[in-house]
């Protein structure tokens, strides 16, 4: 499949590394769906889009081929790769373990004003939904998980899992309109942030374990519905 062009626009930030900023917005378009599995990506068509030369072109794709996003054939061509289910199981793995332990501390600590700002990010959500509008549904859903990251003081820890969950989060982009997982979502947040409000620490960890199993025990329906996106499992 050929890129045509890339969705959206870019605006160079002077003030920041060219390399990374080309890999966010690689990233965020693979990540969201808006370039399919499959799309190549030529590196002098890149280098036009964003109006820089080719070897930040280059290294940014080189740290997409590193996060699985990508695949590399040299002297040939960049295509987007097809959804990783190992990376996104481990990814997967990665999370639960540091999500559930993170709920069972904030639950205990009740950071002050994490309760007004999960339920503002709650509400912005809910409004995302009702406008239909998926795209600002997903930022909200990072925002509310991120800030929650940073009110257990693990912040880097955030980074770390973003970094690791390309294929798991395009596998949660797939599911996301489907079978009212939009809706689901958010009554998992509103659980997960009414246990920690209420200071339930096993309830607050079955929420956060309910709300992360959802899209990957829907593998066969997500594999079925989009059979050229997700790679088949091995052997």
């Amino acid at each position: 499949m050929a890129l045509q062009s890339l969705p959206g626009n870019f605006n160079l930030d002077r003030s920041r590394n060219a390399t990374v900023q080309v890999f966010e917005h690689l990233r965020d378009l693979i990540v969201t769906i808006a370039l399919e599995p499959g799309t190549v990506l030529a590196r002098q068509q890149l280098a036009e889009y964003f109006k820089l030369s080719t070897t930040p072109i280059r290294d940014a794709l080189l740290r997409l081929e590193e996060e699985r996003l990508v695949d590399i054939y040299p002297q040939h061509l960049t295509r987007v790769s097809a959804i990783d289910l190992a990376s996104a199981r481990q990814a997967h793995v990665l999370r639960l373990s540091v999500e559930l332990e993170m709920a069972h501390q904030l639950s205990k600590q009740r950071p002050p004003n994490l309760d007004g700002s999960l339920s503002d990010l709650i509400t912005r959500q809910q409004q995302a939904l009702e406008r239909k509008d998926l795209e600002s549904f997903a930022r909200i859903d990072l925002e509310f998980h991120r800030t929650m990251y940073a009110a257990a003081d693990i912040a880097d820890l955030w980074d770390l899992v973003r970094r690791l969950s390309g294929n798991l989060d395009r596998l949660r982009r797939l599911h996301l309109p489907l079978n009212s997982k939009a809706r689901r979502i958010l009554d998992d947040h509103s659980a997960i942030a009414n246990a920690i409000a209420a200071g339930a620490s096993d309830q607050a960890r079955e929420a956060v374990r309910h709300h992360l199993s959802g899209t990957l025990s829907e593998i066969d329906a997500l594999r079925d519905k989009y059979p050229d996106f997700v790679l088949p499992p091995p052997g």
